[in-house]
C-alpha cells in the first residue's frame, strides 16, 4: 500500500429493489481534507488515461458504472513508499470501494469493461496550474497499461 492512500471499503444493503451504498461522510478520517469539486468523467471500454499528478489536490474516486483498473505511482521523494506501485480494480464484480489519492501520488485508470462511469471528489477547484502529466509508458514507472489480469 501506497502511504497516504486509503480504501475504504463500503457497506452496501441489498435488497430485492437493488442496493443502497453511503461513499463518503464528511466525518471520514480518509475525508480530512474536505470538498472543493464534485466531477463525473464517463469513459469508453479499452480507454487509458495516465498518468496524472498533483502537487496540491487530494482526489476520492469512485466507480459508479464499469470495471476500471487503477494504477497508482508514488513519485514522493521523502515518502516511505517512494517509487511504490498500485495495481487493483474497482466497479461492477469488485468490492464496494472508495480510492484516496494524495498529493504526489500519480494516477491513472483504464476501462476493461464500460462504459464506466469514475464520479471524483477533489480538494480543491480545478487549477490547471497544478495539473501534471506523466508519459503513460514512462520508464521510471514501467506500469503496462496493456496487461490483462494475472492468469491464475
Amino acid at each position: 500500500m501506497i502511504d497516504g492512500v486509503v480504501l475504504k471499503d463500503l457497506v452496501t444493503n441489498l435488497d430485492d429493489r437493488g442496493f443502497f451504498r453511503e461513499i463518503i461522510r464528511v466525518s471520514d478520517e480518509c475525508f480530512a481534507e474536505g470538498f472543493a469539486q464534485w466531477s463525473h468523467s464517463m469513459m469508453y471500454p479499452g480507454v487509458a488515461k495516465a498518468w496524472h499528478i498533483h502537487r496540491k489536490q487530494v482526489d476520492w474516486w469512485y466507480i459508479a458504472g464499469g470495471v476500471v483498473r487503477v494504477g497508482l505511482h508514488d513519485t514522493r521523494p521523502a515518502s516511505p513508499t517512494y517509487r511504490e506501485t498500485m495495481d487493483f480494480r474497482l466497479g461492477d464484480h469488485q468490492p464496494g470501494r472508495v480510492v484516496r489519492i494524495p498529493p504526489g501520488v500519480a494516477h491513472g485508470v483504464k476501462v476493461l469493461e464500460g462504459p464506466a462511469h469514475l464520479l471524483y471528489i477533489t480538494s480543491r477547484i480545478y487549477d490547471p496550474a497544478d495539473e501534471g502529466r506523466i508519459p503513460h509508458d514512462d520508464p521510471t514507472i514501467g506500469f503496462d497499461w496493456t496487461a490483462g489480469p494475472p492468469i491464475k
